[in-house]
């Protein structure tokens, strides 16, 4: 390969590597508009349902779709509007008590509250930010002069053990990068879960940009703990 050959290939994996983080955003916003285009689009369960309401009002179909997704988002600010108000709680009360009497209905109901309970943080306080990001040292926690071990950065989903036998277990979610949305779900030893001194944002954004923001949110010095 010539000095020339060489140079120009430099220039170009330069620039691909600063094109990536800008094409990785694109793909993962692309990925998602098309899994909500695939959900809720004019062709989708949904939308054909959302056709069907605005086709009251007009017998466009592209207009009946835009129709029904209009009265669908007043619907839901309304709702926000009584959220707020704290309002709904009488009926939400009410409908929980209807859908608890169904056997199937009621565990499917009651797992999606909890879901929805967690992402928005409302009620007792158990949301995204009660979850703490934590080592997971596979093998151990390494004691003082012992050789370093695997350590994966996972985020805590209840600081309560379970018990798995005799021992106690911690249920830990280590996400997948660049996309954290994705990932599994491990129930390790007590003592191979130690705290992780970054937040929630920190975590995200070491796993989004495939560990490449380590250094803003990680030590990059030996932490040195005082003697007591």
């Amino acid at each position: 390969m010539t000095r020339t050959t060489a140079h120009l290939l430099r220039i170009f994996l330069t620039g691909l590597l600063a094109a990536l983080p800008l094409a990785a955003t694109i793909g993962i916003f692309w990925w998602a508009a098309s899994l909500l285009v695939r959900w809720l689009g004019p062709d989708s369960t949904i939308g054909q349902v959302l056709r069907s309401v605005g086709l009251g009002v007009t017998e466009s179909e592209i207009a009946g779709y835009l129709m029904g997704v209009a009265l669908v988002a007043v619907a839901i600010f309304a709702l926000g509007l009584l959220v707020e108000a704290g309002l709904q709680r009488g009926l939400s009360r009410m409908m929980d008590a209807v859908l608890d009497r169904i056997p199937l209905v009621r565990s499917v109901y009651d797992l999606s509250r909890k879901i929805v309970g967690l992402v928005s943080q409302r009620g007792d306080g158990a949301g995204m930010n009660s979850m703490s990001a934590v080592w997971c040292h596979f093998g151990g926690a390494p004691g003082p002069g012992e050789p370093g071990r695997v350590a994966v950065l996972g985020l805590l989903s209840t600081p309560e053990p379970v018990f798995i036998g005799d021992r106690p277990y911690m249920g830990v979610i280590v996400p997948t990068a660049p996309v954290p949305v994705g990932g599994g779900l491990l129930y390790l030893p007590q003592d191979w879960v130690t705290q992780a001194d970054v937040g929630f944002e920190a975590l995200t954004s070491i796993y989004v940009s495939l560990g490449l923001t380590s250094g803003q949110h990680l030590p990059r010095k030996p932490v040195v703990v005082p003697d007591k």
